[in-house]
């Protein structure tokens, strides 16, 4: 697999507490919702790339293992919500609200 965050998948993404792992995906899904709103698909597609090579990392962490069932879910809806019909009928707003607690948590715990 050809990794955008090469040193994050050499195993400095392990060294990050879980907090931490969703906070950088949910600054990728920020981005990919911010470009999509300045009309720029091409680069929403690489920042959500980016989203979902950082969300299989963090599925890959063994540490993360009881956690195995939401990140599944998580990335089956974002993918549903930015490449999909939205079945599940996500929004922008829901998917901000949903990180900003990893970020709020990650932040607290510096």
């Amino acid at each position: 697999m050809n990794f955008q965050h090469k040193q994050l998948a050499a195993g400095r993404w392990q060294g990050l507490s879980f907090f931490e792992q969703m906070a950088n995906i949910g600054g990728e899904i920020e981005r990919t919702i911010t470009w999509g709103e300045k009309n720029n698909p091409e680069y929403g597609r690489m920042a959500f790339d980016r989203a979902l090579e950082l969300l299989d990392l963090t599925i890959g962490d063994q540490r993360n293992i009881t956690r195995l069932r939401e990140l599944t879910r998580v990335r089956e809806a974002l993918a549903d919500h930015f490449a999909f019909s939205n079945t599940y009928q996500t929004t922008d707003k829901s998917w901000h609200n949903y990180f900003y607690g990893f970020t709020f948590a990650a932040r607290a715990h510096l």
